[in-house]
């Protein structure tokens, strides 16, 4: 079988750069510990090697599908819903009261990573369900958990998010879905949902949808979208199930992740569709922000993880691969010499590099990110306040870097391997056809980008700002200990200047009331705070392995130290002075793309 992520480098990240055993100190994970963490990962990557990585491939050559009313998926999914439910998956995260496990955000998003590297078709199937049940648990009544929320963690049920309508799109602001209530304290429920992912299937006995639609008279706008749990089938006085007016229209057919259903449903067409508000009328959105958030950060994730499989995949071609001959130092090449394996070839060696750089470096982002939830759940008053804070200011990041460089990433190691990259026999093809939807999902890049500059970076009146950049600095600190790490302590402190004096630009451009201009480039503006965000997990890793290399009491080998110091080099070289260029154009006065600049072109 061929690897597809490299568990070292996971537990490296995990145990030493983002020390785990920290957060296990806190009373709220006190059932766990580091043994225990280790032996569910090998656990989730045995599971992953039987039951994911196998019909990877499969799932793409045999796509969701609708059919006679319903979506034919693969049958492994089952198996997947069952076992992951049996290994507690679903609920990791969840209270042990709610029937979870009450694992560490860290070790849940550990444990993501390692089954979407196997095999990203399938694991939305759970994810989603997860995530719909901690919205029932965060907001809802006593009776709907305990309506819902069991049967989801057992895999029976499957779980949505239902934000998209046809007309609205991204702007939810203009949804019309309607909720008409009921004496009975139900609504009715009519409307139309678009891209509901894992909407529909044969391997679940129902799906709890969660839906944002307005109460009639309700505010326009986002402060008139309530939550409602709407079941696919309702449930009889006698604990059987009821078909609840919610249809399958179809599914759309994608170019990539083909085995993840992607569902449009109707709710209500035959005046008979009920649901049951969660939480406060009137605060959906609010609501829904939570699970948002969650699959913000989830996606970028499972853009990581698949181009950690791309990168194991190129360098397993890269290291099987003869062709061409090195350079003599004659700058000639021998004819008569064997070909030698393409990995020997410095443009092959940079695009390899570049695909771990990029990689490793979100891993290491999504576990950041995943660090800051944990510290906000076990603190309290200002410490929690803080690490609240960070999460969000990062979570824009850790969503979009991972999506956009990720398809980078595979990009490249389609390159690697030539023209077989661009064919069917090779799994490169779909790695690249199956990230492109990352930068889509949950909120695209630009909206992402329009969060970041436009509220992320004046949150608390830029005291989160002022709190990640302490956070970066303690990295500096931390890495001017070590003179070989000094030169790159510097790097990263002149980009940051640099970054500064163009939110300080970008700031008085706001302060004139010119909103347009301030975030015409806001995209421009995330690439450089990902590169910057990065280069500081690079420091960061660069940092523990060099001071595992002077003392001897790290995990890894010493080869391996070694070489997350040279990632970091390379990315310091190669990736880092982009900044010097988005620096030049965000500064920039030009306005080509504010409506009164365009041209028409005939």
């Amino acid at each position: 079988m061929s690897e597809y992520i490299n568990m070292d480098t996971l537990r490296f990240q995990l145990f030493e750069v983002h020390g785990l055993a920290g957060v296990l100190e806190h009373a709220r994970f006190s059932e766990i510990d580091l043994e225990s963490v280790d032996l569910l990962l090998d656990s989730v990557k045995d599971f992953s090697d039987a039951e994911l990585y196998p019909c990877f491939r499969e799932m793409d050559e045999q796509p969701a599908h609708y059919k006679d009313g319903g979506i034919v998926v693969h049958p492994q999914v089952k198996t997947f819903m069952q076992q992951s439910a049996e290994l507690g998956l679903i609920g990791s995260g969840f209270d042990f009261e709610d029937g979870g496990l009450q694992l560490p955000e860290m070790v849940s998003q550990a444990t993501s990573y390692i089954m979407e590297a196997a095999n990203n078709n399938a694991t939305g199937y759970v994810l989603l369900t997860s995530g719909a049940a901690g919205l029932i648990v965060s907001f809802g009544s006593q009776e709907l958990k305990d309506t819902y929320v069991p049967k989801m963690l057992s895999g029976e049920w499957g779980g949505t998010m239902c934000l998209t309508e046809p007309q609205a799109g991204s702007s939810l602001s203009d949804i019309v879905t309607s909720a008409t209530p009921k004496e009975d304290g139900s609504y009715r429920i009519k409307g139309h949902k678009i891209f509901i992912s894992g909407g529909d299937h044969e391997y679940c006995d129902n799906f709890v949808h969660l839906v944002l639609a307005r109460i009639d008279g309700a505010p326009a706008g986002t402060r008139g979208i309530s939550l409602f749990a709407v079941p696919k089938h309702r449930i009889t006085e006698g604990g059987g199930l009821h078909p609840n007016d919610v249809r399958t229209e179809a599914d759309y057919q994608k170019m990539g992740q083909k085995g993840y259903c992607t569902t449009h449903l109707v709710f209500g067409e035959d005046e008979d569709c009920y649901g049951w508000l969660v939480g406060e009328p009137h605060k959906g959105l609010s609501y829904m922000f939570q699970m948002m958030n969650e699959a913000r950060i989830a996606v970028g994730r499972g853009a990581t993880s698949i181009a950690c499989a791309a990168y194991h995949a190129s360098l397993q071609y890269a290291k099987e691969r003869p062709q061409g001959r090195k350079i003599q130092q004659s700058g000639q090449k021998d004819a008569s010499q064997d070909q030698t394996l393409i990995i020997n070839h410095p443009d092959v060696r940079r695009m390899l590099l570049l695909q771990k750089a990029i990689y490793e470096g979100s891993l290491s982002l999504v576990l950041q990110a995943a660090q800051y939830a944990d510290m906000a759940h076990v603190s309290t008053g200002a410490e929690k306040d803080r690490y609240q804070h960070l999460l969000e200011i990062l979570t824009p990041v850790a969503k979009t870097y991972p999506a956009e460089k990720g398809r980078t990433s595979v990009d490249n190691g389609l390159q690697v391997l030539g023209g077989y990259g661009f064919c069917n026999d090779f799994v490169l093809q779909q790695y690249y056809r199956d990230i492109r939807i990352y930068a889509i999902y949950e909120g695209t890049t630009g909206i992402q980008s329009l969060d970041l500059l436009g509220r992320k970076m004046q949150m608390k009146g830029g005291q989160a700002l002022k709190w990640l950049m302490e956070e970066i600095q303690e990295t500096l600190e931390q890495a001017m200990t070590h003179e070989s790490l000094r030169p790159y302590a510097g790097q990263l402190g002149q980009r940051l200047k640099q970054a500064e004096h163009v939110l300080n630009h970008l700031m008085g451009v706001a302060k004139t009331g010119n909103f347009e201009l301030f975030l015409s480039d806001a995209t421009l503006f995330m690439e450089m705070m990902g590169t910057l965000l990065v280069s500081w997990q690079w420091l960061k890793m660069a940092a523990v392995a060099q001071e595992a290399l002077l003392t001897g009491n790290g995990s890894q080998t010493q080869e391996a130290y070694r070489q997350t110091i040279h990632t970091m080099r390379f990315f310091f070289t190669y990736e880092l002075p982009r900044v010097g260029g988005l620096v030049e154009i965000l500064q920039n006065q030009e306005q080509l793309t504010l409506s009164e600049g365009l041209v028409e072109i005939a």
